[in-house]
């Protein structure tokens, strides 16, 4: 089983539509697969129109005796699973309360889905706390849509140094860039400075409007627009990052 977090520092950034399309597309490559919206706003579950049902609560996710299972919830995709957002006031505190007494927790809670997913995707909050110490130790990859302007740069930069104050694992942290604009020259000038840095992929997702009505349709880009240059990206975006972390 392969986690992958998506997460950034700060929002509007692509994460969430991302991470949805991720999802959707390696379930649709054929790998059984769940995605997990701790993101208190709850895009993924809006996304993916989430059936409602009698939610087991946060706190009941985040404890000792987790049972995940209770929480999952079917798609309208095969081999497409959910997890929902509990979006209450107070999921994002019980969650931050939960995860102070370790920071290993999420880690051994994901353990008991690795004989059931090919892939778990978390649609992970902004910020920097000890439930995201929590998902960058629980996660392999740690994915993180940059746009490629000067506040992102220096954003990037807090992330690393985040994971080398935690001493976490740099190496689990890569990034594509998002909502880009190639007419804009600080966009090029930015991305060819950070390819050298070899934690970027080479494809990328252009600011492009097919995005942004994911919210309309509420489904993946593939589901509304499969032929559009959006649909195009996020393939073969998808299909580097699975060359790099399925062996």
């Amino acid at each position: 089983m392969i986690t992958i977090a998506l997460y950034n520092l700060k929002g509007g950034v692509g994460k969430t539509a991302s991470c949805v399309n991720f999802a959707y597309l390696a379930a649709a490559d054929g790998y059984k697969t769940l995605l997990w919206d701790i993101d208190p706003q709850g895009s993924s579950s809006f996304y993916y129109k989430a059936k409602p049902k009698v939610h087991p609560g946060i706190k009941k996710l985040v404890t000792k005796d987790a049972d995940l299972e209770s929480a999952i919830l079917s798609t309208d995709f095969e081999l497409m699973d959910l997890i929902p957002a509990d979006n209450s006031s107070r999921s994002t505190d019980i969650m931050l309360e939960e995860m102070k007494g370790s920071k290993y927790r999420l880690k051994g809670i994901l353990k008991q889905l690795e004989r059931d997913y090919d892939f778990v995707f978390i649609d992970c909050p902004p910020g920097f706390s000890a439930l995201s110490e929590n998902l960058f130790n629980a996660a392999d990859i740690v994915l993180m849509p940059v746009i490629p302007t000067t506040l992102s740069i220096r954003t990037y930069q807090m992330v690393k140094d985040f994971f080398k104050e935690k001493e976490l694992d740099i190496n689990k942290m890569m990034c594509f860039f998002t909502m880009t604009d190639q007419r804009k020259n600080l966009h090029n000038e930015i991305m060819q400075e950070l390819y050298k840095d070899k934690r970027f992929f080479q494809n990328y997702i252009p600011y492009l409007s097919d995005v942004e009505k994911m919210g309309i349709y509420r489904a993946p880009i593939m589901e509304f627009a499969n032929s559009s240059y959006a649909a195009k990206c996020y393939r073969e975006l998808w299909t580097e990052i699975k060359e790099g972390v399925v062996e």
